[in-house]
């Protein structure tokens, strides 16, 4: 009995752990070990067996009592145990016995092994979704467009109808369902899996005689073109939706959907954030100091605005509803935000120079507030 591993060390928990902690340790190691996912792999086939034993011992009450007790000699028949060891491992040898809803965690996994359910192949079956990109313009996501997309489908066969040709009969093998079982044994242990029929390739069926457009498939490819509508507002990275526009179903399932991620090219002037336009305005020293009537850029051309005298860089202004329209929002736009820069002259000749000393000692302090205030700050002054 030395070369057993401790059942807590094997699951990796405490000895002190609940029903639950030592389930979610076990289905763990159950899913890390298990040997259709390490076909082949000794180690992982001996680790899958020893997690089995420890899991048969700790999840039972009565045994694991024992166990703390006696440790491994509980179980050893040599030792006088009264369990008489784990030749069956209450019904493990024979497939497992009930497993509850671990066969529905590695049901998926191990195609319906532990018991997991499987969906019928041959049953009728939604199309796949198809995805797709388009790239439209700032001005078009702003206002909407129409554009034409091309893409390629899985559709059913027009030559015989999606039947796949004619004699069409139930499969002998798996009588109908798609499906089989399979018994592997390994090391003692049996373990069921479903898996698709390989003589009707899980359709549950046979053909006769096959279609030659389809090869028996009952569906072909083709290329579609469609006109899509893009609603005015919409955004970088949203999408649109067409439904049934997807690939075809199968055995009289629905189709699935077109699914278009649209791009939108950046704008040399405009930023957007949600339905809100942001965009920069420069003026010049003199329409900052005296205030002006300036050209305002906007989606639809340039509007007239007036800016006040004395407007500070930075200071922003709002144009209402010249942002960007709302999706179905029967009209409703958002705002467009701008705000301003000062552009300093640069060049200037020696008259430009003397009129400008002249300005700014005709000014004084007395026309820059903040400017007098930082230093006041920096000196103490009062």
């Amino acid at each position: 009995m030395a070369d057993k591993r401790d059942y807590y060390e094997v699951l990796g928990v405490d000895k002190g752990a609940d029903a639950s902690t030592i389930k979610k340790a076990y289905y763990k190691l159950a899913k890390q070990y298990h040997p259709d996912a390490n076909p082949g792999d000794k180690v992982a086939e001996e680790k899958f067996k020893e997690a089995n034993e420890a899991y048969e011992v700790l999840s039972d009450s009565d045994k694991r009592a024992k166990y703390d007790q006696f440790g491994h000699a509980a179980f050893d028949p040599s030792m006088g145990g009264g369990d008489g060891g784990f030749g069956g491992f209450g019904g493990f040898g024979g497939g497992f016995g009930d497993f509850g809803d671990l066969g529905d965690i590695l049901g998926g996994m191990f195609g319906g092994a532990f018991g997991g359910s499987s969906r019928r192949r041959n049953g009728p079956m939604q199309g796949e979704d198809i995805g797709i990109g388009v790239t439209i313009t700032f001005e078009e996501a702003a206002f909407g467009v129409k554009k034409d997309v091309s893409y390629s489908r899985i559709c059913k066969c027009g030559e015989c109808n999606g039947a796949g040709g004619s004699g069409v009969e139930t499969c002998s093998t798996c009588h109908g369902t798609g499906q089989v079982r399979r018994v592997q044994r390994m090391g003692g242990m049996s373990f069921q899996s479903t898996v698709a029929c390989d003589a009707c390739r899980g359709s549950g069926k046979t053909i006769q005689n096959p279609c030659s457009k389809c090869r028996g498939s009952g569906m072909t490819r083709e290329n579609k073109k469609l006109t899509v509508s893009i609603p005015a507002g919409i955004d970088h990275g949203e999408r649109i939706a067409l439904r049934s526009q997807g690939n075809d179903g199968r055995n009289g399932g629905p189709s699935g959907d077109l699914i278009i991620t649209v791009s939108v090219k950046r704008h040399n002037i405009f930023e957007r954030d949600g339905y809100t336009l942001y965009c920069e305005v420069p003026l010049t020293v003199a329409e900052a100091t005296l205030g002006a009537e300036i050209d305002v850029p906007t989606l639809e051309g340039t509007v007239k605005y007036d800016i006040p005298e004395g407007t500070q860089a930075g200071s922003r202004f709002t144009l209402r509803g010249k942002g960007i329209p709302y999706v179905n929002g029967n009209g409703k736009r958002g705002d467009l935000v701008f705000s301003v820069t000062v552009e300093i002259p640069k060049g200037l000749t020696e008259k430009q120079k003397s009129a400008m000393r002249a300005f700014a000692d005709s000014c004084g302090e007395s026309n820059y507030a903040k400017h007098k205030q930082f230093f006041k700050k920096i000196f103490g002054q009062k």
